[in-house]
């Protein structure tokens, strides 16, 4: 008899009593075992909430148990192997129902992990690096690391299978986050998984239990370590799945050439030196069995999955696609091959920069501030973190857990003592990262500056937490940092997710993420329900959704790239509400120009060495003279050391028959151009007047290759006016070609320069697009983009081109876009079309169409641009503010039409009436007055999904009235929006009898 069973279990400091049961429907008594849920050696000790759902999984049933492996001493709550060893259960004896699903089905059950109780901290002291990894891994021994919760299901079997049983052994973190990724995984896939660290466990009961689920399993996982083979239950578990012919050996820091039983007893080699030996004397073992264990991987052919630290993604892959095709499950097949395609093209935004040098302690702090610890090659390149903060010697609580708390609270960082210490706690608010001392708040005084002036002096975590920030000056290199990072990373998550964070575009380009995410976050019909949710709400269930699918175990990436502010352009809202919470799997990953973000202390980034800088601009191989080094050094420093400046330079010394001498005494001879600067960019540009003339000297040498105003340049030029995402050459070339020509001018500089590019125009003279965009990316004015025939450019380079002052360039892009844009591919650069068009905020128009260009606007791209951001997107009022912006220019338009137009001839023949432009044009105004119903009924629409019934009432009886008039009461547009406003009469008039 199938049932769904909700559980609501209640923390009972240390007594295991009966809980609540309640069921969907009545049970006999016959076929239901009521028993506490705490009592189950499949709940996680520290499980404090279990809701049971039903799978949509079709492959398989998904039933799924994970055992918590805390330590037998702790018995916290409901904890301690002593009281899941005194509870009364017999599995032979439940019901099982087969269809009852579990937290394998994520979509419906979002269980977020703690990969172990994750150590917080604080700012370190002007230790060296060594010492604080060491206090690092203490604390983090000292906790307990165990697997996240997951509750079982109940079903109608008497004999409870698995598909897969995962053995492992260790409380190392980066082990615990890859079982609980692999787990999370196959759980995903609809594979039912049993995990579990028997060492751990000293009940005869418990470890009888988990016998029997190695027992029912199809598969066998044994996650191998250096420590592995020390341990008896990983030589019985290899033994056994070994003799069933379905062990599946995941070799986690060692490789299959590692495990020789004789290299291992004869402590051969540099890994064995200090982990082999006669390993079956520590446990009491026999050395029979021990050899026949590890003897047994040989003879595993099929299974070869090495998780190295580079290679956790693609063995957790190989993984799931292998168990799934052993178990029939070919969709899972296919579906995981549709993944890494989709993956392989659209995961980066850039490809890999080649050239990129430095930044290796950067490097290795990002990954100790994101993961809470190094390894590898890192550990040898990072020689010392410095402090950043002025309090040494905290004391750091969690405030998840009491237990947690007075464990931490006993423990000290760095040595002596100090009056005043307190456990600080984790604080969960819109500052969610800001930690305050309870009992200070609480025993203290403020003195002068009060409350505020306190809190203002709270201690920032930075480490452990998964979330960094990286600041500095634009062109620095924060973008190349957080790429490196990236591609370097890759491997521990299961997807980069890129976001660019310029706050008119960082909520679409988060709700992008629906694609690679495969979640929809369309907007919901609650017309016909109960509850009319608002806009605000609709758009809240949309984020929710992405932020779900980050808050799994499952680990992400998200890179968020530039953040312009901390609160949203279009509500002001914290962009914090975007994130997942801080502490889980997910990782975030931000860089900004901003001194400090959600109460970070950000990682600040300076300048390359002076090494680094010169080979950055030596990337050729030439070789200069000390006094051309010299030269090189003058550059480097009025270019601001910029790694952009630098890159430039070089660049330019690699791709010209130039030396620095010359190419510095050219720099010098270009004149400034008077241009006004204002914005984010302005005091880069404005201290750093040579940089602008390095630009122009990329100009010039673009027109003299090709001739006066070379595509190239119009290229640059036009750039500055579109979205700040990759553009299509296509596109970008089009509207290069838009600008309207000038008379060709000839400046004394320009003969300069011709000398320079001698044999150099020739080559490049009359060239299409694709060679024009190659210029460009040749002399790293653009950087190419994962995706073909796109590229990108810097900031500084778009804002600079914007304030240089050529006309025609921002209606030339609108122009391109109207023409050429899709909806599909090019949504962002379509909405700055129509931040151009229509001044939004107080922003001014900077761009003005004629009126047959603008009705053609409407209907093929601002219409559909509205209904898929409010419709695919939930972005409700983003789209209803561009109607509303399009509705007062077709009425701007319309009054224009209305009004008397006077020309010569009707001046000199007194007796003939002054007529309008509606009279002189009657179709072109009917056009314009049934383009702006038509957007008028499309507002209503929307508006009827928001509840907003009376506004949308009264602008669908201007449609009508509009319609009435030009087409008759009978026209089938007429009918229809007759057919909206009967809707919305009917619908007001239930809300206000409701009300």
């Amino acid at each position: 008899m199938g049932s769904t069973l909700n559980m609501d279990f209640q923390e009972d400091s240390g007594t295991l009593g009966s809980l609540p049961v309640t069921t969907s429907r009545n049970m006999s008594s016959s076929s239901s075992a009521f028993f506490s849920a705490n009592q189950s050696p499949f709940f996680s000790p520290r499980s404090s909430t279990c809701q049971f759902s039903e799978s949509t999984r079709s492959d398989a049933q998904c039933d799924s148990a994970n055992l918590s492996a805390g330590p037998p001493s702790s018995c916290s709550g409901i904890q301690g192997t002593e009281c899941l060893g005194n509870a009364r259960f017999d599995l032979p004896d439940m019901k099982l129902e087969p269809t009852a699903c579990i937290s394998s089905d994520f979509r419906k059950s979002d269980h977020v992990v703690s990969n172990g109780t994750l150590s917080s901290y604080g700012h370190v002291g002007d230790n060296g690096y060594y010492d604080l990894i060491a206090k690092h891994r203490k604390q983090m021994r000292s906790h307990d690391m165990s697997f996240s919760p997951v509750p079982i299901s109940l079903s109608s079997n008497r004999n409870r299978s698995y598909d897969i049983y995962i053995g492992l052994h260790g409380r190392k973190p980066s082990l615990q986050r890859f079982a609980n990724w692999l787990r999370a995984e196959l759980e995903l896939q609809g594979m039912s998984c049993f995990v579990s660290d028997r060492a751990r466990f000293r009940s005869s009961r418990k470890l009888g239990l988990m016998e029997k689920a190695m027992d029912v399993s199809s598969f066998g996982v044994v996650i191998l370590t250096r420590k592995s083979f020390k341990n008896p239950y990983t030589i019985e578990e290899l033994r056994f799945f070994s003799s069933k012919k379905n062990l599946v050996p995941i070799y986690f820091d060692l490789s299959p050439g590692d495990c020789l039983v004789r290299d291992i007893v004869e402590k051969r080699g540099e890994l064995w030196e200090k982990h082999g030996g006669e390993l079956w004397f520590l446990y009491g073992g026999l050395e029979k069995e021990w050899k026949e264990a590890v003897n047994g991987l040989f003879r595993v052919n099929e299974w070869k999955l090495e998780a190295q630290d580079g290679s956790w993604r693609d063995c957790i892959s190989r993984a799931v696609s292998l168990l799934a095709m052993r178990l029939g499950r070919r969709s899972v097949v296919e579906q995981m091959m549709r993944w890494r395609e989709k993956v392989e093209k659209e995961e980066f935004p850039f490809p890999r920069n080649e050239n990129f040098v430095g930044r290796k302690k950067e490097l290795s702090e990002l990954e100790f501030i994101l993961f809470g610890d190094i390894s590898g090659e890192t550990e040898r390149d990072y020689f010392e973190l410095k402090a950043r903060s002025k309090r040494k010697n905290l004391m750091i609580g969690w405030s998840k857990s009491s237990s947690v708390e007075e464990r931490l609270g006993k423990r000290q960082w760095g040595s002596g003592s100090r009056k005043g210490k307190e456990p600080v706690i984790w604080k969960e608010s819109e500052k969610e990262i800001e930690m305050q001392s309870t009992e200070r708040q609480q025993n203290q005084r403020p003195k002068g500056g009060g409350w505020t002036s306190r809190r203002k002096k709270s201690a920032k975590i930075v480490y452990g937490k998964g979330i960094a920030c990286v600041t500095g000056d634009s062109g620095i290199g924060k973008t190349e940092l957080l790429l490196e990072f990236a591609y370097r990373y890759h491997q521990r998550y299961k997807m980069v997710l890129w976001i660019g964070g310029e706050s008119r575009y960082i909520r679409q380009n988060y709700l992008n993420l629906r694609s690679l995410l495969e979640v929809d976050v369309r907007v919901e019909n609650c017309i016909d329900k109960s509850k009319m949710k608002s806009f605000d709400e609709q758009e809240e269930a949309a984020i929710s959704r992405i932020r779900k699918e980050l808050m799994r175990n499952i680990p992400f990436l998200v890179v968020i790239d530039n953040l312009e502010s901390e609160k949203d352009w279009w509500d002001q809202k914290l962009i914090m509400d975007l994130l997942p919470r801080f502490g889980g799997e997910t990782h975030i990953l931000i860089s900004t120009r901003l001194p400090r973000v959600m109460n970070l202390e950000p990682l600040k980034l300076s300048y390359l060495s002076a090494v680094e800088a010169m080979s950055l601009m030596q990337v050729s191989a030439k070789e200069y003279p000390i006094a051309e080094i010299d030269v090189l050094r003058t550059i480097e420093e009025k270019v601001g050391r910029l790694t952009l400046g630098l890159a430039i330079v070089g660049a330019i010394l690699s791709e010209l028959p130039i030396n620095p001498s010359r190419l510095l005494d050219t720099i010098n001879r270009i004149p400034l151009r008077d241009i006004s600067l204002s914005g984010r960019e302005a005091h880069s540009l404005r201290k750093n007047t040579f940089l602008l003339q390095l630009f122009e000297v990329c100009f010039s040498i673009f027109d003299h290759a090709v001739g006066p105003r070379s595509l190239a340049t119009r290229m640059v030029l036009v750039s500055g006016w579109f979205a700040p995402a990759a553009i299509p050459i296509s596109l970008l070339s089009l509207a290069a070609r838009k600008i309207p020509e000038k008379h060709k001018r000839t400046c004394f500089w320009r003969k300069v320069l011709r000398s320079l590019t001698c044999g150099f125009s020739s080559s490049y003279s009359k060239r299409s697009e694709t060679e024009a965009s190659s210029m460009l990316l040749r002399f790293n004015i653009a950087r190419s983009s994962t995706k073909e025939g796109y590229v990108h450019f810097n900031e500084l380079i778009k804002f600079y081109a914007r304030k240089r002052g050529v006309s025609g360039v921002a209606h030339a892009m609108v122009q391109a876009i109207v023409s050429r844009g899709s909806l599909s591919l090019h949504s962002e650069h379509i909405w700055a079309a129509c931040f151009l068009l229509f001044g939004f905020g107080n922003d001014p128009i900077v761009v003005e169409l004629r009126v047959s260009e603008l009705l053609y606007l409407v209907k093929e791209v601002i219409l559909p641009l509205a209904i898929r951001t409010f419709i695919t997107f939930s972005r409700c009022r983003p789209a209803l503010e561009l109607l509303q912006l399009c509705t007062n220019a077709l009425e701007v338009a319309d009054q224009a039409f209305v009004t008397p137009v006077e020309k010569w001839l009707d001046k000199s023949l007194c007796w003939r009436p002054i007529k309008t432009n509606a009279q002189l044009n009657p179709c072109l105004w009917q056009d314009l007055a049934l383009s702006r119903a038509t957007v008028l009924e499309t507002r209503a629409k929307l508006l009827l999904r928001g509840g907003q019934f009376d506004i949308g009432d009264d602008l669908i009886r201007k449609a009508i009235f509009i319609r009435t008039s030009i087409c008759g009461e009978d026209h089938p547009d007429t009918v229809s929006a007759r057919e909206t406003l009967s809707k919305l009469t009917r619908l007001l008039a239930n809300v206000q009898t409701h009300t």
